[in-house]
């Protein structure tokens, strides 16, 4: 018997997504200035106000209001009437020193020797049903969003849309365990007042009157635009929606009330968007506002590429890594394979572990070099997830000894299949 399985996904515009961009903002904008800049960076937004807080060490000053405006003003909250807008929302920094205490566990006499920022686990998932090696599920999800994002900042379709969304995708799976088909689609966006009770004929006729519009939109115009995305990309997920999924559209209503004045934002509080979507696991760590001296982040990332090289190399169908630390030590302490039945190789996923632990340097200096991750890269990676995105090159202003220069920078470089040769070589696939 087949099943239902569902992940969610948010919009750049939910409160909590805010919090995140903004935190990564931050810790880019220190980076920029600082490549050893330490950051824990915490950022709560609510009606009219954002509190930024959090712990740092670094050479660089940063301004905490203006990279907060300009983000707010980014994801496109520019409009008094939204009850939080970048021009006029108030910005309060609570910043201060990272402590000694912590920062002697991480700072060394060589660099190799650094240790991990905390203690903790973290996970990396991948597996073969999506060309991004990552659950159909989710990138449905990710995908309705951003073309909605992209509809709304065109301007000429759905021109009510406010910045604050969320979608679900449910998707029912074979007994081979292989997508079949969209089961149900759930799209929920704020919006304008675009009817008025006075040319409805009444307020509750006025919302039934937004809902039904919306749905037609989101059906007729979201829902194809979203196929069309996936089909001049080449993906097959297009074929999963066909004409028989459920929809629903803002299942509670009108939803003119939302982003951080409907609901408080925090960084932090979508871990699950931001990873596998339910599948795989997490260790529980978030990942915005820090920078790559915490394992939380850089080892999850690390793990995801070792999960996902292992996948394209045909070792298995799916792949779990889970990874452990100690505050201090550069060693990981453990390192956990699960293939879930699915290896194609003679090797236990104990067996598969211990040499995935002799192939990959996992001490977190490693990682940071591997992965460029003291470059401000990471304001990119807090919206539609960090996992499942193509890498790329683009040129960034830095500073470096007080002088601005423009370098070329690679993004999402953990996403690379880079390893998948040295793991066919050494599994002899």
């Amino acid at each position: 018997m087949g099943f239902l399985f569902t992940s969610e996904s948010v919009s750049e515009g939910h409160p909590d997504k805010v919090s995140d961009q903004i935190s990564d903002a931050i810790l880019d904008e220190f980076l920029r200035h600082d490549s050893n800049s330490k950051v824990a960076c915490e950022t709560l937004c609510t009606t009219g106000l954002v509190v930024v807080a959090g712990e740092v060490r670094s050479e660089a000053y940063v301004d905490v209001q203006d990279v907060a405006r300009r983000v707010i003003n980014r994801i496109g909250y520019t409009n008094a009437d939204y009850r939080f807008d970048g021009n006029s929302c108030g910005v309060l920094s609570a910043i201060h020193e990272q402590s000694p205490d912590i920062n002697q566990g991480v700072v060394r006499e060589t660099e190799e020797e650094q240790g991990a920022g905390d203690q903790g686990i973290m996970f990396g998932y991948a597996c073969s049903e999506t060309k991004e090696l990552m659950p159909a599920t989710l990138i449905l999800s990710h995908v309705i969003l951003k073309e909605l994002a992209a509809i709304r900042r065109e301007g000429k379709m759905m021109t009510y849309l406010r910045p604050d969304a969320k979608s679900q995708v449910t998707i029912e799976y074979g007994d081979d365990n292989k997508p079949q088909r969209v089961h149900t689609i759930v799209v929920s966006t704020q919006h304008d007042e675009f009817i008025t009770a006075a040319e409805a004929g009444g307020e509750k006729a006025a919302e039934q009157a937004m809902c039904a519009k919306i749905r037609e939109d989101v059906q007729n115009i979201l829902i194809p635009r979203t196929k069309a995305r996936l089909e001049r990309a080449g993906d097959c997920l297009a074929e999963l929606i066909g004409d028989d999924y459920i929809l629903h559209v803002n299942p509670t209503g009108k939803f003119v009330i939302g982003g951080p004045h409907g609901d408080t934002g925090v960084t932090g509080r979508k871990i699950i968007v931001d990873s596998y979507g339910g599948r795989g696991a997490h260790g529980g760590g978030a990942f915005s506002g820090k920078d790559s001296s915490k394992v939380d982040r850089s080892a999850a990332y690390a793990a995801r590429h070792i999960a996902k090289n292992l996948v394209a190399a045909g070792i298995a169908d799916e792949v779990l890594v889970q990874l452990s630390y100690a505050i201090g030590i550069a060693q990981p302490l453990s390192v956990y394979v699960n293939t879930n039945g699915t290896s194609k190789v003679k090797m236990t996923d104990g067996q598969i572990a211990a040499k995935i632990n002799d192939l990959f340097d996992l001490r977190p200096a490693a990682i940071v070099r591997e992965f460029g991750l003291r470059n401000p890269i990471f304001e990119a990676t807090a919206s539609y997830g960090h996992f499942g995105n193509r890498p790329y090159t683009q040129k960034v202003t830095l500073f470096e000894k007080g002088k601005e220069v423009s370098k070329e920078i690679e993004f999402f470089a953990w996403e690379k299949l880079d390893a998948v040769d040295k793991l066919k070589k050494a599994f002899r696939c």
